[in-house]
């Protein structure tokens, strides 16, 4: 379990990043969505030690990340979305240099890091330079990296970024394969849904609710969206768009009328909520 309370982060020219006042995050496969600068990755880096909080604390399993950082490391593991391998080694020896840096034995790191690679899909490529991986086998590696430590609790930031469908669906199954808890964030509505028992929404750095799928989607429940180039009538706007919710029962009034029909997703409960989205 992670407690957060009363933390904040303010960066130069006081811009407020983070501003979380007392919430919990449970156990699992968690999914922390919000649009770009809603304070995901600044809550994850501060979480996982690497970012100083301007006050406040958190605490993961009830020890705090700002007071006793250095037990917090031997605990977690934190995947930053920028992290790059070294591409003239190969996914094996990354895997088991990372092992041994973390104090395993030489030993235990070489039956770890194939385990987690047979885990992933990635053994019978565990011996080929990096460079000469695909974007998502690159990131299967790093999961694998996680899975090996047997770390409590993993953080990934938007694990999936930039990779092609079939790359992500590689990683999501990668995912499933680690214990404990993960912590992850992703700007893909499909993803969250996919992989985690709860989602939580950050805007303008707080959460503005959370639950499973179903208990996100209820106020939608029967409900379809319609967007239109075109004002209508008790609808949302987002840059040219006009979005409006609707029965299905009321479908066939809107059905060639040139609109978008679309189902419901997560994403929806940003607009009916009234954050200000990217137009």
């Amino acid at each position: 379990m992670i407690s957060i309370s009363n933390l904040t982060k303010v960066y130069s020219k006081n811009k407020i990043a983070l501003n979380v006042g007392y919430q919990d995050i449970d156990k699992g496969i968690i999914s922390i969505i919000g649009q770009n600068g809603a304070g995901k990755t600044t809550l994850l880096r501060i979480l996982s030690t690497q970012l100083k909080a301007t006050s406040g604390d958190a605490f993961i399993d009830g020890i705090s990340v700002t007071r006793e950082y250095n037990k917090i490391r031997k605990k977690i593991v934190s995947i930053p979305q920028e992290a790059a391998p070294i591409g003239i080694l190969t996914s094996y020896e990354q895997i088991f240099m990372y092992l041994t840096a973390r104090g395993f034995s030489f030993h235990s790191a070489r039956e770890e890091a194939n385990i987690a690679l047979k885990k992933v899909g990635l053994y019978d490529a565990r011996n080929r330079p990096t460079d000469e991986l695909s974007g998502g086998m690159k990131r299967k590696m790093f999961v694998a990296m996680a899975l090996a430590s047997n770390a409590d609790t993993v953080f990934l930031d938007e694990p999936t970024t930039g990779l092609d469908p079939l790359s992500r669906m590689e990683v999501w199954s990668a995912i499933k394969e680690l214990r404990g808890n993960v912590i992850l964030t992703t700007h893909y509505m499909e993803e969250a849904e996919e992989l985690s028992k709860k989602i939580y929404m950050m805007d303008s750095g707080k959460f503005i609710g959370s639950g499973s799928i179903d208990e996100l989607l209820l106020p939608l429940k029967g409900k379809i969206r319609i967007e239109s180039r075109e004002r209508l009538d008790n609808s949302y706007n987002i840059g040219t768009l006009y979005v409006k919710y609707i029965d299905s029962k009321d479908l066939s009034y809107y059905e060639g009328k040139y609109y978008s029909i679309k189902k419901v997703t997560i994403e929806d409960l940003f607009i009916i909520i009234g954050v200000d989205l990217e137009s």
